[in-house]
This record gives C-alpha cells, sequence and structure tokens, in this order.
C-alpha cells in the first residue's frame, strides 16, 4: 500500500500526485494507492491519514510525501515503522509558513484554503530532529528548488537513500523521470 501525501495548499491533482497515480494504474495496482485531499490543519491531516492507512502492516506501507507531505511522511514513518520517499520534503516548515497563515485558495482550485495561526503550533509537534532507521528513507531532492533549500534535506536525512537532481525547481517537473525508482523503493517485492 501507498500513501501518497501532497504538499501545502496542493491536492491529489498535483503533477507528482497524478505520475504516481498514472504509473501504478499502468502497473494494474491503482487499488494499493491512496492519495487523500489533505485538511490545512497538520492535526487533522495526520489524523485523516492514520485513518487511512490503519491495520496495514509496516512492512506493507509506504509513504510517498511531497514538501509539507514530506514533513508529514517523516513523522508518519517514524510512527508507523514504515518506509518513506520525500520529495523535496519540507524539513522545518515553520520557516516558511509562519508568514502563510491566511485564507487564499487552493493550487488547482477555487475553493478557499484557510491556514490558521494555531496550525503552526500543531506543525511543532510534528517535528522529528532525526530520523531513527535511514535505510527507511528514500530522499529525491532538487538542487534548483526555490521553496527549500536542498541542503537542509541532504543534512536532515543523512544515512538515507538520496538522490540529489542538479538543477530543477520544487515542483521536480521531471519527476515522471524518477517515479519508477519511488515506486521500486516503495514496493521492493512487486515483481516490477
Amino acid at each position: 500500500m501507498i500513501l501518497y501525501l501532497h504538499g501545502f495548499r496542493s491536492s491529489p491533482a498535483s503533477c507528482k500526485a497524478r505520475v504516481v497515480a498514472a504509473r501504478m494504474a499502468a502497473l494494474g495496482r491503482s487499488d494499493e494507492l491512496i492519495c487523500p485531499q489533505l485538511p490545512a490543519s497538520p492535526k487533522a491531516a495526520i489524523a485523516l491519514a492514520l485513518a487511512l492507512v490503519d491495520g496495514v502492516p509496516a512492512e506493507q506501507l509506504a509513504i510517498v510525501g511531497s514538501s509539507l507531505g514530506g514533513y508529514y511522511a517523516t513523522w508518519l514513518a517514524e510512527r508507523l515503522g514504515c518506509r518513506a520517499v520525500l520529495l523535496n520534503p519540507a524539513v522545518d516548515p515553520l520557516k516558511n509558513l509562519r508568514d502563510q497563515t491566511s485564507i487564499t485558495t487552493a493550487w488547482h482550485s477555487a475553493e478557499p484554503f484557510e491556514f490558521k495561526p494555531e496550525y503552526l503550533d500543531e506543525l511543532r509537534q510534528l517535528a522529528v530532529p532525526a530520523i531513527s532507521e535511514p535505510q527507511r528513507y528514500f530522499l529525491l531532492a532538487a538542487s534548483g528548488d526555490e521553496v527549500l533549500d536542498y541542503r537542509d534535506m541532504l543534512a536532515h536525512y543523512a544515512g538515507a537513500r538520496q538522490h540529489l537532481i542538479d538543477g530543477s525547481d520544487h515542483a521536480i517537473g521531471e519527476f515522471a523521470d524518477y517515479v519508477d525508482a519511488v515506486l521500486d523503493f516503495c514496493m521492493p517485492k512487486a515483481g516490477r
């Protein structure tokens, strides 16, 4: 089972989420992918994620998290003991989100999106100072990320499998080139 967690103000309609869904469909494994719309509240997002994977054994679960979804994926992987793939993950989202407490819209719709000041405290509670088992993590980071510093990512996930893309951007525009490596890490015994 793969749980895909999108980033801040994003959705299951993001390019990376659609690439993962298309590849899983091509493999005939769409039923093994969960890609929910996450609420703005970090506490509610984590509660939703935990409910969606309740009862799935750790060895049969992998979480793919993009940006803020990578921050969530790290906390979940530490709690659940499963594998995680992190796509340009937020390491310290408080640095970037302090100025985002407002009402705006999501990237892929006109729906209102409100990030409340109390959500910053919810984010603090999800901090993982250091990963406990680096072998359970795969970091895909872009040196050209215009939103987050890839050096923070490399340091935070030291010892994990890491692939640094020279250039690119926060969205990892060429993610389709990496989706098979991501899925191979998520489903090592898939016989693909």
